[in-house]
């Protein structure tokens, strides 16, 4: 039974983007009124895909569809869908409240921010509802050019009222304002290194800051020989980031004849750096210009016991199509043979042979779990989304080549969630010319890691 179960989501998983929005909801609508389990079962997971669809393109009217598909067939399969089911019901509730003019009108948090102000030497924020256990993020980061510690509470709720700025004796700057539509921002800024605790109880939101060079009268000494930036106490997952190619195998040479290996590994050692100041356990397949059999690099991650593994490539075409193909994709593993997939998986594949004869056709189908697939179907999605949201604030004609699957070696063997990524054309004059500047790089970098910390807070 669990084979057949494994066999079918597989079917589904990899006919995902063969067929358009409107065909996948028809389908998931004709198997909802069947009275046969295995039609319900068929039917909540296209409508799961149908979800993943909305986030990505943010599309309101399939996210609904897919939201009430959801929450009626896992009812009826007795699935757990009560954080679907809340969703749906804001939704819902939305959409009915949409003016004549159809204006787009876009889902608040459920908590609203009452009051903020001193107390007993602490900033308490009040809300009109209790706090949730995971509703409040807190981090910390270091500006480097600014000089500056940040200490950042994200918080799950809105406010009635617009951002503003408050004060505190020993602390350059505390501000707080809607980041988005369903976060509050309080971020903490000071040139040297506070003191912050936090605790929660009730509607409350308790925060203790203390400048301890005001407090002791003594200015902080910084040991010259090792610069350290704060770190985020509440992060404890293991990254394993993987620079395609190297050594031997240069990877695509386009443009110039600049050449894949290098350009993905200045921008691994950015997301490393990103990561790791904002708390991650971050390690790299390599960190020089040297190579790795495509088996050896999910070997290593499985050793680390990496939460999330993440091979970095750059795609190129012909001369033909040089000028016309650019765009970033994201991939994650399966056994989709689409004529796409296979032309970039036959470039990334072919620096190890040895690989392919290493796993075989039944190794390969082996190491694919239903778990896996779906976990990382959506670190593709957030990976690009956030990407591009991120490249195109500062950069115009950024293209978006979406998330797909294929047999991609380098993801075989790895037991966790894993993608690669395309981080552009080298062989497209404008990309190439993009993919080596030292400040493209980092924006594309601190891209994956939001995109990281949205797959870390949403699963």
């Amino acid at each position: 039974m669990m084979r057949k179960v494994f066999v079918l989501l597989l079917f589904f998983l990899s006919s995902l983007y063969a067929l358009s929005d409107q065909e996948i909801l028809n389908r998931a609508n004709t198997f909802s009124k069947s009275l046969v389990k295995t039609d319900q079962f068929r039917a909540y997971n296209d409508y799961k895909n149908l979800y993943l669809r909305a986030l990505m393109k943010n599309d309101r009217r399939l996210k609904y569809s897919a939201l009430q598909g959801i929450v009626s067939s896992g009812r009826k399969l007795h699935i757990d869908v009560k954080q679907y089911e809340k969703e749906y019901k804001l939704l819902s509730h939305a959409k009915k409240r949409t003016t004549a003019t159809k204006k787009t009108i876009k889902v608040k948090s459920s908590h609203k921010l009452k009051s903020v102000r001193f107390r007993d030497k602490r900033l308490v924020l009040t809300f009109d509802k209790n706090l949730q256990k995971n509703q409040v993020n807190y981090f910390t980061l270091y500006d480097k050019k600014k000089r500056v510690y940040k200490y950042v509470f994200d918080v799950h709720a809105s406010m009635l009222k617009s951002a503003r700025s408050l004060r505190q004796e020993g602390v350059d700057r505390i501000k707080l304002a809607q980041y988005n539509p369903n976060t509050l921002r309080l971020v903490i800024a000071n040139k040297t290194p506070l003191y912050v605790r936090f605790s929660k109880k009730g509607k409350e939101l308790s925060i203790k800051i203390v400048n301890k060079a005001i407090k002791n009268k003594k200015a902080i000494v910084v040991n010259r020989y090792k610069k350290q930036s704060p770190k985020r106490v509440d992060r404890n997952k293991v990254i394993v980031i993987d620079a395609g190619h190297g050594g031997k195998d240069p990877g695509a040479v386009g443009y110039r004849n600049y050449r894949e290996k290098v350009v993905v590994l200045s921008i691994a050692k950015k997301l490393r750096d990103i990561l790791r100041r904002r708390g991650f356990k971050v390690y790299m397949t390599r960190e020089s210009d040297r190579f790795i059999k495509l088996r050896d690099r999910t070997k290593y991650a499985n050793r680390k016991n990496a939460d999330i593994f993440i091979s970095l490539h750059a795609n190129a075409v012909g001369r033909k199509d040089a000028k016309k193909a650019h765009g970033i994709e994201c991939y994650f593993l399966s056994t989709s043979r689409s004529s796409r997939a296979k032309k970039v998986a036959a470039l990334e594949n072919s620096a190890d042979l040895d690989a392919m004869d290493y796993y075989g056709k039944e190794s390969f189908l082996n190491t694919i779990n239903s778990h896996n697939i779906v976990a990382s179907n959506k670190l593709a999605i957030d990976l690009q989304r956030s990407v591009l949201a991120t490249l195109t604030r500062k950069y115009s004609n950024v293209k978006d080549a979406g998330v797909r699957e294929g047999p991609f070696w380098v993801l075989v063997g790895a037991q966790m969630p894993s993608v690669l990524v395309e981080v552009g054309f080298i062989t497209h004059p404008m990309e190439a010319r993009r993919l080596v500047n030292k400040k493209y790089q980092k924006t594309m970098a601190e891209g994956l890691a939001n995109g990281i910390e949205r797959y870390f807070l949403n699963n």
